[in-house]
């Protein structure tokens, strides 16, 4: 059998469905940082994920000391023009409080289906990218505010916004807290035609 007809691995049908219902998104984490090492086989496994025409559309910005520092000033200042001194000062504190960052782009295209496929590819990836951590111990928050989208950002991590996205800033460490959450019954989501 060639690598290109390999079986696909079967998994016992509680070991993903319990990793599927446990993840979260994490707002708050313990200061020790994880380590990139751990993040770099997470994102292995997130390039993994469905992507029409095999663009691979993903870049990810892994943010060290210095620039994970200048993003959150950068992210303050917006917030002190946004909602004042107060806000500011709150966001500088949670920013440099988080253990490790990313930054997840998708590359544009001119064909405007190409690019929404590319940044659901995007979102495939990040799941992927999200599961895999939540099994080893490590949490993600997914942000899509506001100043993701403002072009400081873009500048700080010398992204050209004409050629690629943000699809989101990614904070990531140990979890000191996991929210619960529930949600709708599969009654309630489910429309089926005859």
């Amino acid at each position: 059998m060639q690598a290109s007809e390999r079986k696909a691995r079967t998994f016992g049908p509680t070991d993903l469905a319990e990793v599927l219902r446990g993840r979260r998104s994490v707002n708050f984490f313990e200061p020790e940082p994880v380590g990139t090492e751990v993040l770099l086989e997470a994102i292995e496994l997130a390039r993994w994920a469905p992507n029409h025409r095999l663009t691979e559309p993903w870049r990810f910005y892994v943010l060290g000391e210095q620039t994970a520092d200048a993003m959150a000033r950068y992210a303050a200042e917006f917030e002190r023009a946004t909602k004042g001194e107060r806000a500011a000062a709150l966001r500088l504190e949670r920013l440099s409080a988080i253990p490790g960052n990313f930054v997840l782009t998708s590359r544009r295209a001119d064909d405007e289906v190409l690019e929404r496929e590319n940044y659901a590819a995007c979102c495939c990836a990040v799941q992927n990218l999200m599961l895999y951590l939540w099994q080893r111990g490590i949490g993600v928050k997914w942000t899509t505010g506001a100043v993701t989208r403002e072009r400081g950002f873009y500048d700080l991590l010398g992204i050209d916004p004409e050629a690629e996205h943000v699809v989101g800033f990614f904070w990531y460490g140990r979890p000191r807290a996991v929210p619960t959450q529930k949600r709708r019954e599969v009654a309630e989501i489910v429309i089926e035609k005859p």
